[in-house]
């Protein structure tokens, strides 16, 4: 008889330019980076008991990147989801900080040119916004298009990368 391992979940709230930010971990790792209003973002519930300890190195470069000291997240990630999802948030992983790629430029690097809105599917339902840079995907024709925090936060995001908007203040 194998015993049965049950997942622990955990999670904490921080502060940033962009708004509360739920971190969740499973078994300690992180599983989620959501934000307020964030569309896919999972039930409250399922966030498992508020816990801050095992953030702590989560916390430290998110507060390194919104003070432009990091510009490569390094830490472990449990990330849930299809194999196709999961090839395309390793590519969103390979594009550099200060940079964007079309959704269609994403297919072709997965080896499926014409599986542009999928990616973008897959793309929106990223669980590890920012760290994972979904903002980062734009239009064919260089325009912003749907992101999961909102369109207003993807701008931001964008002009603090590419150093046009460092001092934008808070929305939220």
């Amino acid at each position: 008889m194998t015993a049965t391992h049950f997942a622990t979940r955990q999670h904490t709230v921080v502060d940033s330019p962009y708004g509360p930010l739920t971190l969740v971990a499973t078994d300690g790792v992180l599983a989620g980076l959501y934000m307020v209003g964030q569309r896919h973002r999972p039930p409250q519930e399922s966030f498992g008991t508020p816990d801050p300890r095992p953030f702590g190195p989560v916390t430290e470069q998110l507060d390194a990147y919104f003070a432009g000291e990091l510009r490569t997240f390094d830490l472990p990630m449990t990330l849930a989801g299809t194999p196709f999802q999961r090839a395309v948030w390793a590519e969103l992983n390979r594009i550099p900080y200060g940079e964007t790629r079309s959704y269609g430029e994403l297919a072709d690097l997965l080896g499926n040119p014409s599986a542009s809105r999928a990616v973008g599917l897959a793309n929106g339902k990223n669980p590890i916004g920012i760290i994972v840079p979904c903002h980062r995907v734009i239009g064919a024709s260089g325009g912003l298009t749907g992101y999961g925090g909102g369109l207003d936060r993807k701008q931001r995001l964008l002009a603090f990368e590419s150093g046009r908007g460092a001092d934008t203040p808070a929305l939220f």
